[in-house]
């Protein structure tokens, strides 16, 4: 009951409920959900920062994915120094470190973590397929996305139902992310699972004039 109550408090974001009832049973930050994550994992998925935040605070050791995902610099640096290896396992929902910090848009430890060896190039264990450069893309990070194209990464991946990063980038909008791609050889004529362009979804979107720059030649 405890923890689908902490739960409920995420979702509908309660705050100051939150650190009530983890003042009072404290072990519930460290629990894992019904979701199977961690609370401070499903706080951030459910873009509440200020919640992981303050889950955070009643984790005495934070481990490095909730560190990545939360924002926690010092944390992640400390255990990667502690446990180099670490820096490309996978989280219990398939995520590597720097998939999450590039999702969660932390370009400092995204950063450091591809200083250390993080691999750019390896796509989430949990079915979906997704790429640190789909996470980053996902996030609408320009200076991520940047950083992890210097390092090498393919910018023509796709992850589930065949979503490249262009498609990503096209949906949203973005046309500083959309061109930043096109010059490390993102792919116009790649289509998704249904046969969508990015061009296609650009337009659906509204956005006509990137949705003509993407059309393909032929």
């Amino acid at each position: 009951m405890d923890i689908s109550q902490l739960e409920s408090l995420i979702e509908n974001d309660q705050l100051d409920q939150v650190i009530a009832l983890l003042s009072q049973k404290p072990e519930l930050a460290k629990q894992i959900t019904s979701h199977q994550i961690s609370p401070i994992l499903l706080a951030c998925y459910y873009k509440k920062p200020e919640i992981a935040q303050a889950i955070a605070e009643f984790v005495p050791e934070l481990n490095l994915f909730d560190a990545c995902a939360v924002g926690k610099f010092d944390d992640v640096t400390l255990l990667i120094f502690k446990n180099p290896a670490s820096v490309n396992q996978f989280s219990i929902d398939g995520f590597t470190p720097l998939g999450l910090a590039c999702y969660f848009g932390h370009e400092d430890i995204a950063r450091f973590l591809v200083l250390k060896g993080a691999e750019v190039n390896v796509a989430s264990k949990n079915g979906y397929n997704v790429f640190p450069i789909h996470s980053a893309v996902a996030a609408n990070n320009y200076n991520i996305t940047k950083m992890l194209l210097d390092a090498g990464a393919y910018p023509n991946v796709c992850q589930k139902s065949g979503v490249a990063p262009l498609h990503s980038a096209a949906q949203l909008g973005n046309i500083e992310l959309i061109i930043l791609l096109l010059e490390h050889g993102a792919e116009v004529t790649l289509r998704m699972e249904g046969g969508k362009l990015p061009a296609d979804l650009a337009a659906e979107k509204g956005f006509t004039e990137i949705a003509e720059i993407l059309m393909p030649d032929d």
